[in-house]
């Protein structure tokens, strides 16, 4: 019996630690406690999603997009990875009708809140991502 395996339980405590973590803002702690639980359970995607989620939060598409593929390329119906990355490439503006698309997806979930999740980054999408122009595309000027 290694050291790690009597700490094997305290798994789901340290990803929801590391999720309370994003939400303030702390990532000093978010890495630490994502790493930790990540040693206790190496398969279990949790926490590639809490490093794809930490990754979203700080608008780092890219990153984000990549942690979420991976989850799903081992585990295609894993709808919380799904529905992290509609949002994430909803927030890309050469992809936002594909992140849309993975949203609608996400809404027949049996998972009622993953369903919020989808319902609610629709409405954002169509609220502020869609309104033209988009936060990343310069104001139009008028006459041309």
């Amino acid at each position: 019996m290694s050291v790690l395996d009597e700490y094997k339980n305290d798994f789901l405590l340290l990803v929801e630690a590391g999720f309370i973590a994003i939400n303030q803002t702390d990532e000093d702690s978010t890495m630490k406690l994502f790493k930790a639980a990540e040693m206790l359970d190496k398969t279990n995607p949790l926490t590639k999603i809490g490093f794809g989620y930490l990754a979203l939060h700080k608008l780092e598409l890219k990153k984000a997009i990549t942690a979420f593929e991976e989850v799903l390329k081992k585990n295609p119906k894993n709808d919380m990875a799904k529905a992290f990355l509609g949002i994430a490439i909803s927030m890309t503006p050469k992809n936002m009708v594909k992140g849309e698309k993975l949203l609608e997806e996400t809404l027949k979930s049996d998972d009622k809140e993953v369903k919020k999740l989808a319902g609610i980054a629709l409405d954002f999408v169509d609220k502020f991502i869609k309104k033209e122009p988009t936060p990343v595309e310069p104001k139009k000027k008028k006459g041309k």
